[in-house]
């Protein structure tokens, strides 16, 4: 994450270094990007996140000019990259697969674009040694790919692709062959070098939590749509929709009907038999709207008795435990059926749990804790 004064996209006079203005990219029927537009800033990690099938890739590939968009205008730093051929874009793009030289050293992998644009030796083995030195695999680069582990190939990979100095650095899943724990250490490292450098990154990936580490800002993509763009505390906490409050994180998702009451109060119809609940939103909900209240299960506390001034309260039984190590989230049903998910950290070594599974239990929530949500 960048710094908290990052945020060029809040001024309106900073100039984005890419924009997509009404794109559309058909491929026969199928439309694969619809009448989308976008600005990505200077120095911004930028994530495109989305199931399997969304667009997120052909948006990339069009900056990288794999693609053309049918309809609307991609711009790089103001000129319309249409024309311009894939070599001659200020732009590299760095695969899943590392796609790295088998038969060259670490060492010549890196230099193999410098040596393409017909640098001099000088600046060639200056820039390479820059580039070994950024990812830290000065003493590896005699070794060819194969002798070096998969973390390593994807340094080298980066480090090849920040070689020649792009404006914009393309990344399609670059983590995805990596275990969790080496995903995880990347993902800083591709922070800190995004930071070093200056580059601006693009990063595809199904992989909400990588977004999420990762990103300046998310764009959450379905069907070749924007869902909502914005930085990873904002999707997280204040979701537009109940597509993008679903698709990141855990969240339990309460239907019902609202009725205004008070200043930015509403009272919540929903499950027969259950009592009303109470939300406050500051989006603005008619008499017996249909809405939905998403909760995010770590605003929603678990206990044996009733809390005497809870907002709201339900009361249900353990249905399943699933234990985290540092985290237990509780699965309580309801006298309706409803399954609502409440979330404690084990902070003690050995917490003895709590509760077990058939306990009766109280879960409660206050009225700011969830976001009340038209679709």
């Amino acid at each position: 994450m960048q710094s908290s004064t990052f945020a060029p996209w809040e001024d309106p006079n900073a100039k984005p270094l890419i924009r997509f203005k009404n794109v559309t990219k058909r491929f026969g029927e199928f439309t694969a990007i619809d009448n989308l537009t976008l600005d990505i800033f200077e120095r911004e990690f930028f994530a495109l996140l989305g199931p399997s099938g969304c667009g997120k890739t052909t948006m990339m590939r069009m900056l990288a000019g794999f693609e053309t968009a049918t309809e609307g205008v991609i711009e790089l730093a103001g000129q319309d990259i249409a024309p311009v051929p894939p070599n001659k874009r200020a732009v590299n793009m760095m695969f899943q697969s590392y796609a790295l030289f088998p038969h060259l050293s670490v060492w010549d992998n890196i230099a193999f674009g410098l040596r393409r644009d017909r640098k001099s030796k000088a600046e060639i083995e200056a820039r390479v040694e820059e580039m070994l030195r950024l990812v830290r695999l000065e003493k590896f680069a005699q070794r060819k790919p194969h002798q070096i582990s998969g973390g390593q190939r994807q340094r080298v990979a980066l480090a090849r692709s920040l070689a020649k100095a792009p404006k914009l650095l393309l990344l399609d899943e670059p983590l995805g062959a990596l275990d969790k724990k080496l995903r995880q250490d990347t993902q800083f490292e591709l922070m800190d070098i995004q930071e070093k450098t200056g580059t601006t990154f693009v990063i595809v990936t199904h992989d909400q939590e990588e977004a999420m580490t990762v990103a300046s800002r998310v764009a959450v993509m379905d069907q070749g749509q924007l869902m909502q763009v914005a930085t990873p505390d904002r999707i997280y906490e204040t979701p537009n929709s109940v597509y993008v409050a679903d698709f990141i994180g855990d969240v339990n998702i309460i239907e019902g009907r609202a009725t205004p009451e008070g200043e930015d109060g509403y009272r919540i119809d929903w499950a027969e038999g259950q009592p009303a609940l109470t939300a406050k939103s500051a989006t603005r909900f008619d008499k017996g709207q249909k809405c939905h209240l998403a909760i995010r299960p770590e605003k929603v506390a678990i206990s044996a008795e009733r809390p005497a001034d809870a907002a709201n309260a339900v009361q249900g039984r353990v249905h399943d435990i699933a234990y985290l190590g540092n985290l237990s989230t509780y699965y309580v049903e309801l006298a309706d059926g409803t399954i609502i998910k409440a979330q404690t950290s084990n902070t003690r070594r050995i917490s003895r749990r709590s509760f077990t599974w058939e306990d009766t239990v109280w879960l409660s929530w206050t009225a700011t804790a969830g976001v009340l949500l038209a679709n």
